[in-house]
This record gives C-alpha cells, structure tokens and sequence, in this order.
C-alpha cells in the first residue's frame, strides 16, 4: 500500500505487462461526502465498478497499481492542467479551445457532473484543495506507474502497460480497445487483444468510442519500447443485472482478461526489440 493506491506484485518485474486500474476507487472520503449535493449513490456511474476484482483475479506474476480513491475525488486519467472552472476555485476562469472535450462536458480533473445525476458538488472547492489533491492522490500514482515501467523496460528490453476499465453497454462491442489511434501502442499488441476477445466469441471495437486518455499519453512510448494499451470492459460481461456487484459472467470476465494479459506477453517477449521499428 503506497499513499492512495496499491501496489501489488514483486519488487523486481517478473513480465513485461504492467497493469493499472484508475477508476475502481470505492474508499469515498469524509470532505468528498461533505461536498456533495447528491446522494452519494449518484457518484455509481463515475465507478470502474469492481472491475479492480477482476484484474486481481486475472493477474498471475505481473506488477498492479490500483486506485484506493474514487474517481470523483480526482480522476487518474485527466491531466493536471484539465481543470474545471466550474467546481475549481484554481482553474483558469475560462477553459481554452483546445482542452479536451471532456473537460468542457464536466469530466475533468474533479468531475463536475455523473450520468443520471447532472451537477454533483454544492460548492466550488479551494485552488490549495484541488492543489493539494494533485501532488497526494494523483502525481504520485503517475510517477509510480513511470518507474515501474522504465524498471520492466529495462529488464525485459520492453514494457506493455494493460490500463484496465470498465464502461456501461454500448451497441456493437463488449469490450473497446485504445490505443490513442496509434500513438501509445504497437498495432500487433492490439491485434492479440482483438484475438483473444474474438476467441471468446466477445465482440470488440478499436478507440471508437473509447481511444484511452491521460494515462496512455503519458504513459505510452512505442518508440521507446514502452507501449500503453486501454481495455475497457462492459459491465454487463461481470456485473449482476443491478451493473452492481460481481454477477454471473464474472469468471468468464477473469478468464478474457487472463487470456489476453498472457498474450500480450507473450508477444512482448516473441518481439521485444522490434518496438523501436513500430
């Protein structure tokens, strides 16, 4: 246990794959309660919801960092600069043209709304909270997550971080594969997910509508021989019917997610110097 997340696995990497899971946090704090203008029920969607479980089922020998915190508190997966004005005193007080489109719907830094509950917060929070919250809860997590892979990269002449999510149903795919459209991943790690999820019969879909975020832009570096890959599972393939607690297709979640952790190392190790030609 490191600060707001835990670490799991050997203090040396035993595989190339690197696992993180952001947005599984349950442990809400008292400030966070205290601030809120919804029930705290409302702050469910925001959730990875138990998706944590199944990486930890599914792991065998790789290093996991996973998120203590719920995203509401701060969001792993957004940058430092992806403030919102609207519930952040320190934000500069109008967003510029070129943050992203989720800060500007309310999904920033400290998300301002959930699905179903519109407006969350009853206050603004203070610039030193927001600034406090960063240097304890979210760079730590990301400069935790860089030494481990610089560490699996140098022992193994390669590193793939797995970042593990879950989202709501979608039509067309059971799990969505991102890469940044390229940018964060080899094409051949991505083509092994695809397999493993086709093996399976579970429909899969590559960045639409979910290409990845913060996490993969920092984290990834084909060229460097560190590539970053998001999963995104469906709840409905391990929730109950509620999408609430583990249901009847969490074994089956494990397995896909076992199945494709061990193929992307296995072609992490088939290939580990090709990265730099990606």
């Amino acid at each position: 246990m490191t600060g707001s997340f835990d670490r799991l696995g050997p203090a040396a990497p035993a595989s190339p794959v690197v696992i993180s899971v952001p947005h599984a946090g349950r442990d809400y704090p008292l400030a966070l309660r205290a601030a809120l203008r919804v029930p705290l029920t409302s702050l469910l969607p925001l959730e990875d919801r138990h998706v944590d479980r199944v990486a930890l089922e599914a792991r065998t020998g790789e290093i996991m960092l996973v998120q203590r915190l719920p995203r509401a508190w701060i969001d792993l997966n957004r940058g430092e600069d992806e403030r919102d004005p609207r519930v952040d005193e320190g934000a500069p007080a109008a967003l510029p043209p070129q943050q992203s489109a989720k800060l500007r719907s309310g999904l920033g830094l400290v998300p301002r709304r959930a699905s179903g509950a519109g407006e969350i917060w009853r206050r603004r929070f203070p610039a030193d909270d927001i600034a406090a919250r960063i240097a304890r809860d979210h760079r730590p997590y990301h400069d935790a997550l860089s030494d481990i892979l610089a560490a699996t990269r140098a022992a193994f002449g390669i590193a793939v971080l797995v970042d593990l999510h879950s989202m709501p149903p979608i039509d067309g795919a059971q799990v969505v594969i991102g890469d940044r459209f390229g940018r964060s991943c080899g094409a051949r790690f991505v083509a092994r997910v695809e397999a493993e999820c086709a093996a399976l019969d579970i429909g899969s879909a590559v960045n639409t509508p979910y290409a990845g975020g913060h996490i993969l832009d920092r984290q990834g570096a084909p060229d460097r021989g560190i590539h970053a890959v998001q999963i995104e599972l469906d709840r409905a393939l391990y929730l109950d019917r509620r999408l609430d607690a583990p249901g009847l297709g969490f074994a089956r979640s494990v397995a896909l997610v076992r199945r494709i952790l061990a193929a992307v190392e296995d072609e992490a190790l088939a290939y580990p110097m090709t990265a730099a030609a990606e």
